[in-house]
């Protein structure tokens, strides 16, 4: 039946040939393993030799039956070549194997650039506090908020007011402030990066009361950032209240 559109095109392999340096031995090595000894065709003084009856062969390892001698001239011609699938071994693929960098074990993953990295999930370093006791605040005056009790802290991170997480990475950051004001006083609060007002949030106060203030935000810290909280009130001096919940600020790594 004739092809439809054009034509395949011919493609041809050659076979390949090993010259041998012979002696007085049975035994030679193979360039190319085989299956058995039907795969070559081998020649004495260009004599073709029968397989099976006048040599052996086995992956890379050819027998003869009888000895050559060093003037023989010896070469075979490779009719076919053993092709198999190995599995490696259970274990036997290591770093070294992988030209992997990075710690390799329950928590990380191999990632396209042969590096091991954190698989996610655990977040951390990690914290969460809570404010002790209210704060007073002078008016138009960004202040630190200080005096704060754990409520976690498993990598031990925070301290002095701060959380200094030492791991280089993305962070979430977030705090609640619940400040006492009167009318027309506005409230801000502010997270610190190593010093430096990163982000901040405020409202207006229509009565004299309790009002809660949220601010969060992401940070891109090095092993040496650290992040305070601080608050202000444009208007007036005021009050951070705290009853032990209403004054709390945490962060959890996100990312590397």
């Amino acid at each position: 039946m004739a092809y439809i559109g054009t034509p395949p095109s011919n493609a041809f392999t050659s076979l390949l040939k090993q010259d041998f340096s012979t002696s007085a031995t049975t035994g030679y090595t193979l360039d190319h393993a085989v299956n058995n000894a039907n795969d070559i065709a081998l020649f004495i003084n260009f004599v073709r030799q029968e397989p099976t009856a006048a040599y052996s062969a086995s992956g890379t390892t050819l027998t003869l039956t009888s000895a050559t001698a060093s003037t023989d001239d010896m070469y075979c011609v490779y009719l076919g070549q053993a092709l198999q699938t190995v599995n490696p071994p259970n274990a036997s693929v290591g770093l070294s194997q992988l030209t992997a960098t990075g710690t390799k074990d329950s928590t990380t993953f191999l990632r396209g650039d042969n590096t091991f990295a954190s698989a996610g999930g655990t977040n951390t370093p990690t914290f969460l506090v809570r404010k002790n006791g209210d704060q007073s605040i002078s008016a138009s005056t960004w202040t630190k908020i200080t005096g704060w009790s754990e409520i976690f802290d498993p990598q031990s991170k925070f301290s002095s007011d701060k959380f200094t997480p030492g791991v280089a990475g993305k962070y979430f950051i977030y705090g609640y402030v619940y400040l006492l004001g009167i009318s027309g006083e506005r409230f801000l609060v502010g997270l610190y990066k190593s010093g430096t007002r990163f982000v901040e949030s405020g409202s207006m106060a229509s009565a004299a009361n309790n009002y809660p203030q949220l601010v969060c935000g992401y940070a891109d810290l090095n092993d040496t950032d650290y992040i305070e909280l601080y608050f202000n009130s444009a208007g007036g001096s005021s009050t951070a209240y705290s009853s032990g919940i209403t004054v709390q600020w945490g962060g959890y790594k996100i990312i590397e």
